[in-house]
Order: C-alpha cells, then sequence, then structure tokens
C-alpha cells in the first residue's frame, strides 16, 4: 500500500537541554541509525535527538486520514520536527491525489505547531528561549514498501517516472520531459529492492525498511530550517551592526564606555551566530561512504546546504569585519580619551603649581 509522511520542523529555541527533556517525559527515546552494509564510516547524531510519540485525534487529508501516532523529535540547538503517517489505498494514481490533497492542507501544519508549543510548555526551564518561529520548512516522503510483483524496483521507477515526478511536484500540474528528469534524477540505491528519489519539497522511497532513509531525509530538513533561520538572523545581525556602526552619538561619541556597549552587542551576535552554526553542522557526523551517509550527500546536494553554508559563513566574516571596525573606533576614542586626561592632569598640575 503507497503511504506518505508529512514532516514539519519548527525553529523553537536558542536550545533544548535533552537530558533533562528526557528525564521529564515519559516514552521519550534517542534514536539511533542501523547501519545498511558496511559499517566502517561514521554516521550518527552527535547528540541524538530525543523522540517522543503521542496518541492523538486522527487528521484527515483530502479522503484519506493519518494513523493516530505522531512522532516528534526534539534537537539541542532548538529544532523541534513532527512526523504524520498517511496510508493511502490504491495506487500511484491514488497517491498522486493524496500529494495534491496534502499540498492544500493546513490543518496538519496547524496540529504540528500546537503539538510543538504543548510540548514545550511540558518541558518548561529545560528550553532556553523558547520560541516558535513563525516559517516552517515541510517535507513529505512518499513510497512504498516493495514494488509491484514481475518488476524491479529501477524498471518500476523508470516506467513511471512522469507519475513520481507529479507526485512529488503536485502544484506543477502537467510537466515537461526536462522537468520530469529534474524531479527524478537525484536517485539511490542500496540493493535490488530499495531506491530514494529525492527532490526539493518531497522524495519518493520504496525500500521494506525506509525508517533510516526517513530519518535522514528528516534531519536534511531540520539543518535547512536552521540555516534558513540562521541567514535571517544572519541579515538582522548585520543591519543592526551597521546602524552600530553609522550611528552618531553626539558629545557621548567621546565618551569610551559608549563604543565598548557597541563592541560588546556586535560581539555577541557573532557569537551567538557562529555557535549555532557550529552546532547546526556538526550535529549529525557524515564521514565515508555508507549507504545512509550518500544518502544525506544527495539530499544536502538538493537542499544547496553547502551553499546556505558558505552564504553564512560570508555573512559572519562581514560582522567580524565591522566588529573589527568598531574595535578599533573604541581603542581610538580610548586613547583619545587618555590623552586628553594627560592633557588635564599636566594643565591642573602647572595651574596648582602657579597658585602655589
Amino acid at each position: 500500500m503507497p503511504e506518505i509522511h508529512p514532516i514539519f520542523v519548527f525553529e523553537v529555541a536558542q536550545a533544548i537541554d535533552l537530558d533533562q527533556t528526557e528525564r521529564l517525559l515519559s516514552g521519550a527515546e534517542r534514536p539511533a541509525f542501523r547501519h545498511r552494509g558496511r559499517a566502517t564510516s561514521l554516521f550518527q547524531y552527535r547528540p541524538a535527538p530525543l523522540r517522543v510519540s503521542q496518541e492523538g485525534g486522527r487528521q484527515t487529508v483530502g479522503r484519506w486520514r493519518t494513523e493516530a501516532v505522531v512522532d516528534l523529535v526534539l534537537y539541542d540547538f532548538g529544532a523541534a520536527s513532527v512526523a504524520y503517517h498517511l496510508p493511502v489505498e490504491g495506487d500511484l494514481d491514488a497517491l498522486r491525489d493524496a500529494s495534491a490533497s496534502l499540498q492544500q492542507d493546513q490543518q496538519l501544519r496547524d496540529d504540528a505547531r500546537q503539538r510543538v508549543e504543548a510540548l514545550l510548555r511540558s518541558v518548561g526551564g529545560a528550553v532556553t528561549k523558547p520560541r516558535v518561529a513563525s516559517f516552517t520548512e515541510d517535507y513529505a516522503i512518499f513510497g512504498l514498501r516493495e514494488a509491484p510483483r514481475g518488476t524491479t524496483v529501477a524498471e518500476f521507477c523508470d516506467r513511471n517516472a512522469a507519475l513520481i515526478a507529479q507526485i512529488l511536484r503536485p502544484d506543477s500540474g502537467e510537466l515537461s520531459p526536462e522537468e520530469i528528469v529534474n524531479a527524478t534524477e537525484l536517485r539511490i540505491s542500496f540493493g535490488p529492492s530499495d531506491l530514494a528519489i529525492v527532490d526539493w519539497d518531497g522524495a519518493f522511497v520504496i525500500d521494506p525498511d525506509p525508517e533510516d532513509v526517513r530519518a535522514v531525509l528528516e534531519f536534511a530538513n531540520v539543518q535547512l530550517l536552521e540555516m534558513r533561520w540562521l541567514d535571517l538572523q544572519m541579515d538582522d545581525a548585520i543591519e543592526r551592526s551597521y546602524q552600530l556602526l553609522g550611528r552618531r552619538r553626539g558629545w557621548r561619541a567621546f565618551w569610551p564606555s559608549a563604543t565598548s556597549d557597541d563592541v560588546g552587542q556586535v560581539a555577541e551576535l557573532q557569537l551567538e551566530s557562529a555557535v549555532l552554526l557550529e552546532r547546526v553542522s556538526n550535529a549529525l557526523k557524515v564521514f565515508g561512504e555508507e549507504y545512509l551517509a550518500r544518502i544525506y550527500r544527495l539530499a544536502a546536494r538538493r537542499f544547496q546546504l553547502g551553499e546556505v553554508d558558505a552564504m553564512i559563513s560570508r555573512k559572519l566574516a562581514t560582522i567580524e569585519s565591522i566588529y573589527q571596525k568598531l574595535s578599533d573606533r573604541a581603542s581610538h576614542i580610548r586613547m583619545e580619551a587618555l590623552e586628553w586626561v594627560v592633557i588635564i592632569l599636566i594643565a591642573m598640575e602647572i595651574v596648582l603649581g602657579l597658585l602655589h
């Protein structure tokens, strides 16, 4: 039976203490990847996120209904994901219709946000600076547990490439041959019974045991959201830094503490941004050619994570340049203030000597 796993990712806090959260939530667990094939490479979370399964009302998407169990995953760098399971009776045509219904649905996103907000309230002090950002990153993983009998997985996907492309891009209408190739060209398989096609808004996975593949794709979307969030934060930080750099303070500009406050603000913005980038980038250790590592690299290529990382690094360098200019200005003002103090002291000594 075809199935869909809709995933919604949220920026929820500056940081989450997963150890404390695990003690507060019953049934929480730390998921770990199961190696497929070679296990000589390093592919693991650091630290492992915390997964909580909740039972609740089933949600309706078109003429289909989700399963009652919903999985929430918390990451220590302040992100949360919510994953649903939507079984679809029928064939790929039914899966295409379900994809179109999911594209227009707002109910799942609202339910996911409410679940995240309620979970944050329940863990309280384990969360630093809780905030559920207004934007989300949503992704859908479509697929089958096995290909129909009488055909291989690769043959099935090649024969149905146009339909799979419409499933992955339901809002595009009828697709051109070039668009079909673009939607389905990034694919990977480990054996004759599995295959994963990775696109921007969704993936098509045929796999008898797809949980780890879904986890990798989910994490790549979490990383994309955090980088998008960090990029927005960097834009705000640069704008605030430029304002500090160009601000006129009148006579207070000659007071050393005024510029020191500006330098401190820019340094704090720079430090917070650099720490978040490091935590997001290193949350998943990926080395070697193990199958899941290759899936992650494929998703990172489709999501253009490398380009986003390079852009954030350039913005960090810009903030560093502004910080250096403010620091130089503060040093110059301190030197001028010190010179004036010396001049005043000398003048006072001359005046007192004459008066004596």
